[in-house]
């Protein structure tokens, strides 16, 4: 049964002395102008919230007011509305009890959605409750997934390729034929899906029964299985042309990257290809361009660690090392203090591979090795550029290694990478790497170190109580007090796609080289330096800021655990025990 307002949602509005006659025909001359609904109008106009007018309506037609984030839903029951038809009257069916289809609506009046929605759910009858536009929309990107368009593309060009299992190369690159429009938009549905789902990395596996498409969500691979295996060759061959790659060389790796419009992302897009025993692995990289850089302040630094790079970073001269595994967030971190640098007195110069992001004012210089441009070469160019800051993409050999420091021993800041557990082991890896120690002791002064973590789902999450065994590995690592700790855990729900998880958060510690650790490093003293570096008073090891986001309800043990099986052993001491001393069992 259609909910109907007795009387027009504005003078209902009105008489209730919720928004004012003024505000009204100031709404309905902004809405001639606009096409927008009257709701959506006053809401723009903040003459209401949209909370005050779904539970006004909710009220007026007798309805539900749902709240959808928290709440798990079938994809069968998704499916009963098209996605093209639900947002276009965002309205989502939430729940098929058999007789009757519960869908949840940002605004229950829309007499022509009633009437399509009666329509689509026939026999079915109609139920609606109402919910914020927000949740509707956030839910259409996670539930709307493209997995079943995959699957039904690539069934499509299987049967294209039926008849003989060889792809026709000119048929391929032609770029009109049915093949080539099949192979497409299988591509399309597919970086579709992934943009939809925040995947960072996209990887395209040939078996030999099976395709594999994986997605890299939250640091997590996701696996989606396709039967039609033979479609792989079709596939890559496309994206080698969109990568500008060499489409008949099949038996060594290469590289390449393009640009993609999709859903209003600017994606680019780095691409590596891999010969494996079944055909050509694929694996992509995905870079948002159109969700910009983000600042110092929005990668989720304690606020001691920032105020502490924010006087660091200020030096005229000397070293920075952003140390982390690869995924750990060091560029993002790198380009964050660049942003804050930035500024028409300074000059900068980076050194990187590849140029992940485009910065106004700041010469930067992609590494091209096939000619001879490697990070060495240029750094000895750019150090005759008369630079203020330099940022070298990673420290990968001596050489780079050697240069890098002389150049902040002569009046130059620079920044850098390296592979590395932490901030302890970073300064030592130097020396490993043929630095000599004088030159270390004297051009090193911070070295910050970071992780990410999974982070809870603010949709779902709710309060946790340890077991008994996990209480026991958490006395077992630390001497913290977790008596007060408010631990969480997630349900899974739509928005974090029954994970428990949305996004991550960046674990850091910041090592500022005080006298005592330049002279053990100075001496090549490698105990010495790490005794030195525990020692100091503003240090806190990765491992205790993770427990700290615990002990928040930010993350969970199950991501603490792993954090601390991957960074190395603190020194012993009777005050803190290290995540060397964890028993990854329990």
């Amino acid at each position: 049964m259609k909910p109907k307002l007795k009387m027009r949602l504005g003078d209902l509005l009105v008489q209730e002395s919720i928004i004012s006659a003024e505000q009204l025909q100031q709404a309905l001359s902004q809405q001639r102008d606009t096409g927008h609904k009257l709701g959506r109008t006053l809401i723009d106009m903040r003459a209401i919230s949209e909370q005050q007018l779904l539970q006004f309506l909710a009220h007026q037609l007798n309805l539900p007011l749902l709240d959808i984030s928290k709440r798990p839903m079938l994809a069968a029951v998704v499916q009963l509305i098209p996605e093209v038809q639900a947002r276009r009257f965002r309205a989502l069916a939430v729940e098929d009890n058999g007789d009757n289809v519960l869908v949840a609506m940002s605004d229950p009046a829309d007499l022509q959605a009633l009437d399509y929605l009666e329509m689509v759910l026939a026999p079915k009858r109609l139920t609606i409750a109402v919910a914020p536009e927000q949740q509707l929309l956030e839910a259409f990107d996670h539930l709307y997934r493209r997995t079943e368009q995959i699957a039904q593309i690539a069934g499509k060009l299987e049967e294209e390729y039926a008849a003989d299992k060889l792809f026709d190369l000119a048929s391929l690159t032609a770029g009109d034929s049915d093949n080539e429009t099949t192979v497409v938009k299988l591509l399309q549905s597919i970086f579709e899906d992934a943009v939809q789902m925040r995947a960072s990395d996209i990887h395209i596996e040939p078996g030999e029964k099976v395709l594999r498409i994986r997605q890299r969500i939250d640091g997590q691979l996701h696996e989606t299985i396709l039967k039609e295996v033979n479609i792989a060759a079709a596939l890559v061959l496309r994206l080698k042309l969109m990568a500008g790659l060499d489409i008949s060389e099949k038996r060594l790796p290469q590289d390449g990257r393009f640009h993609m419009d999709i859903k209003g992302h600017k994606i680019d897009v780095r691409m590596s290809t891999m010969p494996i025993y079944h055909g050509e692995s694929v694996v992509m990289r995905l870079l948002d361009q159109s969700a910009g850089l983000l600042t110092l302040n929005e990668t989720g630094m304690p606020p001691a660690i920032l105020a502490r790079i924010r006087k660091q970073i200020q030096r005229p001269h000397g070293m920075l090392l952003v140390t982390g595994p690869t995924g750990s967030g060091k560029t993002t971190t790198l380009y964050g203090i660049l942003s804050e640098l930035n500024t028409a007195e300074r000059k900068i110069i980076t050194v990187e591979d590849p140029v992940e992001y485009q910065l106004p004012r700041i010469n930067q210089v992609q590494v091209n090795h096939k000619i001879g441009l490697d990070f060495s070469n240029v750094l000895r160019t750019t150090l005759r550029q008369d630079p203020d800051i330099i940022m070298v993409g990673e420290m990968r050999d001596h050489e780079t290694v050697e240069m890098g420091l002389r150049g902040a021993l002569t009046g130059h800041f620079v920044l850098s990478t390296l592979h590395t557990n932490d901030a302890v082991t970073s300064a030592l890896r130097l020396l490993d790497m043929g630095a000599a120690s004088y030159l270390v002791a004297s051009a090193l002064r911070v070295i910050i170190s970071q992780r990410l973590v999974r982070r809870v789902c603010y949709h779902c999450g709710v309060e946790y109580q340890p077991t008994v065994q996990e209480k026991a590995w958490l006395a077992s690592v630390s001497a913290m007090d977790f008596s007060r700790a408010r631990f969480k855990v997630g349900t899974g729900c739509q928005s974090c796609n029954g994970s428990g998880y949305r996004g991550r958060i960046g674990i850091f510690e910041m090592l500022e080289l005080d006298e005592a650790m330049i002279d053990a490093m100075r001496s090549g003293d490698p105990q010495h330096f790490a005794r030195a570096a525990y020692a100091s008073p503003h240090f806190t090891p990765l491992a205790e800021s993770a427990l700290q986001y615990l002990t928040e309800g930010m993350t969970t043990i199950e991501e603490v655990a792993k954090l601390m099986e991957d960074v190395s052993e603190l020194p012993p001491g009777p005050a803190q025990a290290g995540p060397g001393q964890v028993e990854t069992e329990a």
